[in-house]
């Protein structure tokens, strides 16, 4: 995996456009997103990660999120996602 990109304590929509650039300045290789400082999760921060999820599956590379606070792993759950959504393997 490469270096950590570390995610802000609040995923909203604020975050929404500077992470979308971090990510796709990282297209192309395995990656780990650290969410070990995130207080707080928003709708439009899930469905950034998912959506990154997509991309990192198809291109068949590593996404992995950790470390993750329990605010993130509780967000998950009351959104209904399953975390390895948002996680991939690397493919051969």
């Amino acid at each position: 995996m490469s270096a950590a990109l570390q995610l802000p304590a609040r995923l909203d929509l604020t975050a929404a456009k500077p992470l979308h650039a971090a990510l796709l300045s990282r297209r192309g290789a395995d990656l780990v997103l650290d969410a070990g400082q995130v207080t707080h999760l928003g709708a439009l921060g899930l469905q950034l990660l998912a959506s990154a999820a997509q991309s990192w599956r198809l291109a068949g590379h590593a996404l992995a999120i950790m470390p993750r606070t329990q605010a993130f792993d509780d967000a998950l759950t009351v959104f209904g996602m399953p975390l390895d959504q948002l996680q991939t393997e690397p493919q051969p």
